[in-house]
């Protein structure tokens, strides 16, 4: 039998985040996300050096930080200029689980000019996930003219 190229339930691209605390980090993306965990392995040092957890239909990677290895979590850089994008059935009950595990809003569900019903959080690890259930298929054209709008709204 020939191995896959892309093991099974993989996709082409997958997250990997670095945290502080990833037993924390994954406890926490299970009560936020109603992630499984999927598989972890524990480095000598007791940190968890891989971990693998499945949010929908899709899996995360995620280890401690090791910065002798180069892996710094937010925490330590201050900040990400990563975030992660979820679809989900119902955004409002995902956003309010979320918050209730400990992440912090960091922009309300709305509906937004693209179709999606939408809201960002930010989860106690610095990570940005946003999060969203598409209601509308739109043409590029009416994205375009509902953004001219939006934008000269807020202006």
């Amino acid at each position: 039998m020939a191995v896959k190229a892309i093991p099974e339930g993989h996709h082409a691209i997958t997250p990997y985040l670095v945290v502080h605390d990833a037993p924390a980090a994954l406890d926490f993306y299970q009560r936020a996300f109603d992630a499984k965990e999927l598989g972890r392995m524990n480095a000598p040092n007791g940190k968890v050096a891989h971990a693998e957890i499945k949010i929908g239909d899709s899996i995360v990677m995620l280890s401690d930080e090791m910065p002798e290895m180069g892996a710094q979590s937010p925490r330590t850089l201050k900040g990400s200029a990563v975030g992660l994008f979820i679809y989900t059935a119902d955004v409002d009950s995902a956003f309010d689980r979320a918050v209730a595990a400990g992440a912090t809003a960091k922009a309300p569900v709305t509906d937004m000019f693209w179709g999606d019903r939408w809201g960002l959080l930010e989860d106690p690890f610095g990570h940005q996930w946003q999060i969203a259930t598409h209601k509308e298929d739109l043409s590029a054209e009416e994205i375009g003219k509902r953004a001219a709008k939006a934008m000269s709204a807020g202006a």
